[in-house]
Formats: C-alpha cells, structure tokens, sequence
C-alpha cells in the first residue's frame, strides 16, 4: 500500500500539510525582523552593538585545583557559575549581555591554586567593575559543604577580564 492513500495516510497528509503551512506563518512573521537586522549590519548601523564598541566580550571561569574535584563536578560548578553569571547580567546591563552574546559568548576555564587566589581575584574583579559569581558547594559529593569551588568573572571586556584572569593557567 501507498503511504499516501493506505489507512495513515490520511492522518500523514494532514501533518504534513500542518507542518507546511506552519513553517510557511513563522517565516512570515519572522523574516522580516531577520531581514532589517541583516540589513542594517551591512550598512554599519549596528555594528557597535553586534560586537560591541571597539573588542571582544568573554567569561571566565575560574576552578580552585586544590580541591581535586572530579571532571563531572567541575562541569556542575562551572555551570553554576555561568548561569549565575548570566542572570546577573541579564538584570544589570542587558546591553552587555547581547554584545557578549554576538560574540559568541567565549567562555574560558582557568585554574587556581587555592581558596586564598579565588577570594583574591573575587575582590580584583570587583574592584573592577566586573560582574562575578562565586560558587559553593553543597557539599553533597565529593567535597566539604560551604567549599568555594568556581569564581566566574564576567560577561565583560575581553581586556578588562584578562587583567585580572589573564595570569591563570587553563584547566
């Protein structure tokens, strides 16, 4: 039998046309949004805030490696980090935020010694204007409840991150 004219074949043809003329109302309605935008980055209208004014945005995350935590954890951590981040800066200054966002959003993972070099760098970036999270754990797993285990710094200025990061080997 068909697929198109056996018993489903009525129930495909309805879905496929759905799906067709679904498709068909979303590019309608998006496209011409997609098309100004792409527009006006060809003009130069906006190319300050597409990569922002004159450089790069990037995040770093910052993992203490005295604590010797597992690949897996690490990945929890730095996201945790990230999110928080994240949200903060979406609170903050949302303009920063679609710039980091428009390029690419680079995040980079470094290591610290200990405790004593995060609490540091989380007084620096600080200082600096920076948006930082400071993550601790739970201490459900693998280490003590209340540890200190991710520094994120940033979304911000590429050269703004790095003055305070830049030192840090990646992990």
């Amino acid at each position: 039998m068909d697929l198109l004219t056996g018993p489903l074949g009525a129930g495909v043809s309805a879905g496929l046309g759905c799906g067709l003329l679904l498709g068909w109302l979303l590019r309608a309605r998006l496209a011409p949004a997609s098309r100004s935008f792409i527009k006006a980055v060809e003009s130069g209208a906006v190319e300050a805030s597409v990569m922002g004014e004159g450089g790069e945005f990037k995040m770093v995350l910052v993992v203490r490696n005295d604590l010797k935590m597992g690949k897996g954890k690490v990945a929890a951590q730095c996201s945790h980090a990230a999110v928080s981040a994240y949200k903060q800066v979406q609170r903050r200054d949302p303009e920063l935020l679609k710039q980091w966002e428009y390029c690419g959003q680079p995040k980079v993972v470094v290591k610290a010694p200990d405790e004593e070099t995060l609490v540091e760098l989380l007084s620096r970036a600080r200082a600096a204007g920076l948006t930082v999270s400071l993550i601790q754990d739970a201490g459900r797993t693998q280490i003590a409840p209340g540890s200190r285990t991710v520094l994120g710094v940033g979304p911000g200025p590429a050269h703004l991150v790095d003055s305070i990061t830049g030192d840090l080997k990646l992990y």
